[in-house]
Order: C-alpha cells, then sequence, then structure tokens
C-alpha cells in the first residue's frame, strides 16, 4: 500500500500559516509529500524545503484574477494532486492551517488497509475541530463543518471542489466514504491578530471583488475576535507538532461561554442532532457508506 500526501500554500509567513506542522503531521503516513508553494512575499518556500527530505516542491503561480468562490484554492490542491507519484493508492490531503493529530495515525493505517480493496470506497471522512481566538476554544459543530474528506483513493478522476473544502469525481459526483476514527485540527481562525487582519484583506479577494472586500472587510491594524456568537472551551489536547507554536502565543483571547448566542434555527439543529442523530437537509459534500 503506497501512501503520499499533497497539499499547498502560498505566504505562510506573512499570514500566519502553521505549514510546517500541517506537513510534519502527515508525513508518518506518507512515502512522499507534494506541495505547490506559490509565488510567496515571504520565506515559504525556504521554510517548506527545511521541513523534510520526503517533502518534493513543485512552483507554481498563482492566478490572481480568479475572484469568485475560492476558486484558485482548488486549482492549486489539483496542481500537488496531479504531482502524486503514478502508483499512489491513497492520497492524504491537509491544508495549510490543518494539523492531524497524532492519535490519528493508527486509525487511519487501519481504515486505509481495510477499505484499499473495495471499490465503493472512495475516500475517508475525517472529523474537525475549528479553534477559534486562541487555542483554548472551538467553534460549536453545528456552525462549523464537522466531518470533511482529507483521504482519497488515487484517481485521475478525482479533483479538488469549489474553493478546495472538498473532493468529487469527474464530472461532479459526490465521493462514497467511510467515516474515520481520525481528528484534524483546523487553526485558521487562531492567528495572531494583525496577522489574522491581514489574511482577511487579503483573503476575501479570493471571492470578492475589490469593491466589496473594501465595503465589507473593516480596515484596522488587528482582527477583533471578540464579534463571534458561540464557542466552547476545547478539552481535548493538542497535536505533539503543535506545542511550540502554542508556547510562542503573544496574545490573549477569552470567551464568556455562558455569553453563547444560539438562534432558532440553530437550537432546531441541535434538537434534531440529539434525538434523530443527524440534521435533516444538512449539505454534505460526500455520501457516507
Amino acid at each position: 500500500m503506497t501512501v503520499n500526501g499533497f497539499t499547498f500554500i502560498r505566504n505562510a509567513e506573512k499570514y500566519g500559516y502553521p505549514i510546517e506542522p500541517a506537513i510534519r503531521s502527515i508525513l508518518p503516513l506518507c512515502n512522499q509529500v507534494v506541495v505547490a508553494v506559490g509565488n510567496s512575499e515571504d520565506g515559504t518556500r525556504e521554510l517548506v524545503a527545511s521541513i523534510d527530505p520526503k517533502v518534493k516542491i513543485i512552483d507554481t503561480i498563482w492566478d490572481d484574477s480568479l475572484r469568485e468562490g475560492g476558486r484558485v484554492l482548488a486549482l492549486e490542491t489539483d496542481k500537488a494532486y496531479k504531482a502524486l507519484p503514478s502508483n499512489t493508492d491513497w492520497a492524504v490531503y491537509i491544508q495549510g492551517d490543518e494539523v492531524l493529530h497524532e492519535d490519528s495515525i493508527a486509525p487511519l493505517k487501519k481504515s486505509m488497509k481495510q477499505w484499499l480493496d473495495h471499490p465503493k470506497v472512495e475516500g475517508l471522512l475525517f472529523n474537525y475541530h475549528h479553534f477559534y481566538g486562541s487555542y483554548d476554544y472551538i467553534g460549536d459543530p453545528l456552525q462549523w463543518y464537522p466531518k470533511e474528506i482529507r483521504t482519497v483513493k488515487f484517481n485521475s478522476d478525482v479533483f479538488s471542489y469549489r474553493d478546495a473544502q472538498g473532493f468529487r469525481k469527474k464530472p461532479n459526483s459526490k465521493l462514497k466514504v467511510k467515516k474515520v476514527d481520525a481528528w484534524m485540527h483546523h487553526y485558521g481562525w487562531v492567528k495572531e491578530p494583525s496577522k489574522m487582519q491581514a489574511k482577511q484583506e487579503t483573503f476575501h479577494k479570493l471571492w470578492h471583488s475589490d469593491d466589496w472586500v473594501a465595503k465589507n472587510v473593516a480596515q484596522a491594524e488587528e482582527f477583533d475576535y471578540s464579534e463571534v456568537r458561540a464557542l466552547w472551551k476545547f478539552k481535548g489536547t493538542h497535536p505533539e507538532v503543535m506545542q511550540n507554536l502554542i508556547k510562542e502565543k503573544n496574545w490573549t483571547f477569552d470567551h464568556d461561554i455562558s455569553r453563547n448566542s444560539f438562534s432558532i434555527k440553530d437550537n432546531m439543529k441541535r434538537i434534531a442532532a440529539k434525538t434523530l442523530g443527524y440534521i435533516p437537509g444538512e449539505y454534505k459534500n460526500y455520501i457516507e457508506i
């Protein structure tokens, strides 16, 4: 069984992406990790090149004219995917602000072996913790996506979908997947506030025009993390590869959980999840089998 990884990144240092922990977290699974490094304004390429001999860099140029739906993120993902060795059985995907917990390595390996020769299984579905503001808080599961595909059987028909959140198969079919006891930690909303603000001003341009960004993204020196409806205290452990970044954190953020605010729709979702085990009509970019 041959397992390889893939990801993409641009301006990791400028915008505070934990790309080194991200890549290191999947290295124990992979023979090789292909990283599409976009044209950056900092030391991103040098950083990625220093991580491990198993990392293979492909240099890319982002199409900055693409301003709708985060499409450029999917195109960059596809570049890395297509550069994987042809003998790849399973392809493990990770984004630049995601880190796989080491406790997930063993169950993930077990699942890949278990489903390798089952043709109906096209991918594996991971659980998510979405951190916000600091490493101590996670977003409410009903307000963030709770699961997503992060490992696929290598197939030239598989492509990154929309803004690279998940995958589909040509022409436009949802992948059939098995849920795995694996946890991905998403740290995209945990950055030093000035870097978070800079990311907001740039990142929204992947979806919207300059006029929209000027009207809808507040101009500020630092991002205001306080404008959030609901968070919960994180009671688990962070991946070992994240420990240095966590120790280096130089800002404070606290949230009063008693002031969490839920809409009527949120409460209905919560009741449905508890009584039915799922949320009727919930969007899923996959078919769980």
